[in-house]
């Protein structure tokens, strides 16, 4: 009988190890998810308001990058970002409730300025969602 348990107790010691490592390798996998990209150098901004009070205040950013991406909105009634410095769209996933999330995107430069994007791009139509993917 205790020849039988060790080698049923050895069986299910490897097993959970090889379990162990394969979820280690999925979640390796999983952190190069793309989270930070390469949107241009910043040239000028316009910005738009709301005519009554109930809209937001965006932000045109463009970028060197223009005839690619088009000029990117955000919110914010100013932009603080310098001419010639490099920008980025980084983005976040956010999960409140820990069984769903979004994404939050936003535009950065590589100091400590940045600002929410529009989730939509009205310049040219497109989806943030679709310049990562």
């Amino acid at each position: 009988m205790k020849k039988l348990i060790l080698p049923l107790l050895l069986s299910i010691l490897f097993t959970s190890c090889g379990t162990l490592k394969q979820s280690f390798s999925s979640f390796e996998e999983e952190e190069l998810i793309i989270t930070r990209k390469f949107v241009g150098v910043y040239l000028s901004y316009r910005h738009t308001g709301p005519k009554n009070y109930e809209g937001p205040n965006l932000i045109w950013i463009k970028t060197s990058s223009e005839n690619t991406y088009g000029k990117i909105s955000a919110f914010g009634k100013t932009c603080e970002f310098k001419l010639g410095e490099k920008l980025y769209l980084r983005r976040t996933y956010f999960n409140p409730a820990m069984s769903s999330g979004y994404w939050i995107y936003t535009i950065e430069n590589d100091s400590s300025v940045s600002y929410k994007a529009t989730e939509l791009q009205h310049d040219k139509g497109v989806y943030l969602k679709e310049w990562f993917e």
